[in-house]
């Protein structure tokens, strides 16, 4: 009798990435350091392992590398510290948790996971989550702790024009953004994890779609997992996540029907920049993006392993 299949797909952002404008050192270490996410939530599915787990798993890997933007490498606010935003969703029952504008816990994602699994509620935010936070057995940190000297150079450059904020990501200085990861386990259900440090010089508290279920992060065993990473403000008018699922539960189309349809569609007609990763229950996965990039790492349905940056590209990592 053949295993019940696993699935697994991450991002750590998308945006204006075309070839030439990282390094090939550069580029070599974003390969590394999605296939090692990748690989730390793949160990949990073959083990056996819940999808949510997974998906923390290889969350946790990204946000402890200062690459991308959540953790470690999470971008200044206005004042000139962090304010974390992270959500974690399991399909089988929809419980879910999130977090937003947390500053102390080293990890959002297992702050995330600490709503889920020890609060009444969904999303804790501010002083408040904080507060809620203190009270879990979580690693905190100080909040300098997230620091990059490219963060902060981003932020110096922003202060130079006080009118504009810089979407993550985007441009050669901000080049890397939102993580997230998708799974199916061997039980078939499927979950979503996403974590950020949101836009550079963001104020007044900003939110952005991450932690908001149904708009950056969603999980539904009738339909799919789904994780996004862009321009969190039309993700949130359009409500992505959940647009993407309904449209493969109430309307019969396939994931990448559905992914493409509202990411390249109604997403990109309204000006929304970035992208989804998807799973669906029966393991199909799919990488939808609107942009000339995204980074991204995915296992195939043969078990092989690719991470990729650009549109057209593909590295397949033999296991």
């Amino acid at each position: 009798m053949m295993a019940n299949p696993i699935a697994i797909a991450l991002h750590g952002g998308a945006g204006v990435l075309t070839p030439g404008l990282l390094t090939v050192d550069d580029e070599n270490a974003i390969h590394d350091a999605l296939l090692r996410a990748l690989k730390a939530g793949l160990v949990v599915l073959e083990q056996d392992g819940s999808s949510l787990d997974a998906v923390q798993a290889a969350v946790i890997e990204l946000e402890e590398c200062p690459w991308f933007n959540a953790g470690k490498g999470a971008v200044f606010t206005h004042a000139g510290d962090h304010e974390l935003d992270a959500a974690i969703m399991t399909g089988g029952n929809r419980e879910a948790g999130a977090v937003a504008g947390i500053h102390n816990v080293r990890n959002p994602i297992l702050a995330a996971r600490a709503v889920l699994e020890h609060s009444e509620h969904v999303l804790l935010a501010g002083v408040g989550a904080d507060s809620f936070l203190a009270e879990q057995n979580l690693e905190r940190v100080d909040n300098d702790w997230y620091d990059t000297d490219l963060r902060r150079r981003q932020w110096e450059m922003q202060r130079q024009q006080p009118n504009s904020v810089s979407l993550e990501p985007g441009g050669i200085d901000k080049k890397f953004g939102t993580v997230g990861a998708v799974a199916l386990d061997r039980h078939g259900h499927v979950a979503a994890a996403t974590s950020t440090g949101g836009i550079t010089n963001k104020r007044y508290g900003r939110i952005g779609d991450s932690p908001l279920i149904g708009s950056g992060t969603w999980a539904d065993n009738r339909s799919a997992a789904i994780s996004a990473t862009g321009h969190g403000e039309f993700f949130i008018r359009t409500v992505v996540a959940h647009n993407i699922a309904s449209r493969v539960l109430l309307a019969g189309e396939d994931l990448h029907t559905a992914c493409d349809t509202v990411v390249a569609g109604e997403l990109k007609t309204m000006g929304g920049n970035g992208g989804v990763i998807a799973v669906s229950p029966s393991g199909e996965t799919v990488l939808s993006f609107n942009t000339p990039g995204m980074y991204r790492a995915w296992r195939d349905a043969e078990g092989h392993l690719h991470t990729a940056i650009y549109a057209e590209d593909d590295r397949c990592h033999r296991v």
